[in-house]
């Protein structure tokens, strides 16, 4: 049951993964009354905006009582011009359900009947079809907010059970009817930050579990090239203060507790200190993990925001504002990004440090077995390398590049939504990444026979095993890696790591 205004990250995280969806209705008095105040507007004489006047630099244009309905409709139609593949049906239902916490707020001026009929598509899984391109991250995301707008009124197309069709059609097969919008009911639904809001949450819960298996990864790598566990100890963390590097720093020692390797070379060791890769896990890693848990907070304000225009205060005057522009979206997906980019940096670097014998403490060229007839990792490693580089290209700021628009009435925009959308896309990438980090480590430990590693880093290895077996001989290495990929994004490799939580601060 989400509750308008307090909703929790780790509440959106359910509705996003497929969770069921409800919502209080503890606010429809409010709702009911700001309604009232915006009919009270059709029914007089003064003009207020995108109620009874045009929308943008046609905001002075009176529309009449007679038009309002066509008003509302015709601004649906008209700002349906997104363009670009189709949005996940994930990311779409999570729109919605943004959308619906908006509304139910009480100070859109929609009715609740609007409201119901958004959680009813939800709940039966009627998902409008919404192209990912096109809006700036201003005045809302207009254009895809637009095309969800449209599936409300019986336009447009939507996925039902699996098909494409149109609205009206699958309102048919479920007894519903298609709404006719009241007044400003149509700006209410267009203008907003759900779009830009949605794709960074999306981006936001995939890489949390891609960087929780990453200390899995780097605990590996570190075994594997038999490092040191030395600059992993409480104090040296504490002396700093830094809560994401301090919870990394615990979450390693739990993983490299009891090892066999590292005892086998804790005497006559002459390697003094390890590369970064190894040493400033803690530091790398948990400045990521601060930087997300950061934009976490701002994007479940957001969440909870009434960021349409006008508004309805709540003495009942109806003022324009600017909760529309996605500015804070914007950087926090920036952040966000930033912190991908860099996760995935440090493992790669750790990738290249074990398939090199150079710095591998011994490991055989390319982690195979037998290098020359066989090239084992070489260009698994090459293929994390280019992925690297893409998040490195992807992770350029968007929040800096506004661009004027709208006959120059909308003259800054936040560019919130692109740069949100590529989150998911870095995601991956950094999956990729951490993926071939996983096979590395678990084949340079096991190259490390009849040594062993920790139990829990033992029990990790068992798992990968069942899907993808030690490499003796070379093979098809992108069937390995995809096996691995998909145990990142699943969080199948961090489900018994304690400690690197997401925080729910509302």
């Amino acid at each position: 049951m989400l509750k308008p205004g307090k909703v929790l990250i780790s509440e959106l995280e359910k509705v996003f993964w497929g969770g069921p969806f409800e919502i209080s209705d503890d606010s429809k008095i409010q709702v009911d009354r700001t309604a009232k105040v915006v009919e009270d507007v059709i029914n007089g004489k003064d003009a207020v905006y995108g109620i009874n006047t045009g929308f943008g630099k046609l905001a002075s244009v009176k529309i009449a009582k007679k038009d309002t309905a066509t008003l509302q409709r015709n601004l649906i139609l008209s700002h349906s011009a997104g363009v670009g593949h189709e949005i996940d049906d994930d990311i779409v239902r999570l729109i919605m359900a943004l959308k619906v916490i908006s509304l139910a707020r009480g100070a859109s001026g929609v009715r609740w009947e609007l409201i119901e009929l958004l959680i009813k598509m939800v709940n039966l899984r009627i998902l409008p079809i919404i192209p990912s391109q096109g809006s700036v991250g201003a005045s809302g995301d207009l254009a895809p907010l637009a095309h969800m707008a449209l599936s409300l009124i019986g336009e447009g197309q939507v996925r039902y059970q699996g098909d494409s069709m149109s609205s009206e059609d699958a309102f048919q097969r479920n007894n519903l009817s298609p709404i006719v919008l009241g007044p400003k009911e149509g700006l209410a639904l267009i203008n907003g930050t759900q779009v830009s809001t949605a794709f960074a949450l999306a981006g936001l819960f995939k890489v949390w579990r891609i960087a929780r298996t990453s200390m899995v990864s780097g605990a590996l790598s570190t075994e594997a090239a038999m490092g040191s566990h030395a600059p992993f100890v409480s104090e040296i963390h504490e002396l700093r203060g830094q809560i994401g590097q301090i919870s990394v720093a615990k979450g390693l020692r739990s993983l490299l507790a009891n090892s066999p390797i590292r005892e086998s070379h804790r005497v006559d060791d002459d390697r003094v200190q390890d590369p970064y890769c190894l040493r400033c896990q803690p530091q790398v890693l948990g400045a990521a993990f601060d930087q997300l848990n950061h934009a976490a907070r701002i994007l479940e304000i957001e969440a909870n925001a009434v960021t349409d225009n006008p508004l309805v205060l709540s003495d009942s005057s109806i003022v324009s504002g600017g909760n529309f522009h996605a500015e804070p979206v914007g950087m926090a997906a920036d952040q966000i990004a930033i912190a991908i980019s860099e996760v995935g940096a440090i493992a790669q670097r750790r990738i290249a440090l074990l398939v090199d014998p150079a710095l591998s403490f011994g490991l055989p060229a390319f982690l195979s077995p037998n290098p020359g007839l066989n090239s084992g990792f070489m260009i698994a490693e090459v293929t994390s390398a280019a992925l690297m580089s893409e998040n490195k290209s992807l992770s350029n700021p968007r929040v800096v590049d506004s661009t004027p628009t709208s006959a120059n009435q909308e003259d800054h925009v936040s560019m919130a939504c692109h740069g949100a959308r590529r989150l998911s896309e870095m995601a991956q990438n950094l999956a990729g990444i951490i993926g071939i980090e996983l096979l590395a480590g678990a084949q340079g430990i096991d190259l490390r026979a009849p040594l062993k590693t920790s139990p829990p880093l033992t029990n990790i290895i068992i798992k990968l095993r069942s899907s993808v077996k030690f490499l003796s001989d070379d093979r098809n290495m992108s069937l390995d890696i995809e096996e691995a990929v998909n145990g990142v994004m699943s969080g199948h490799f961090c489900d018994d790591l304690d400690g690197i939580v997401l925080k729910d601060e509302i």
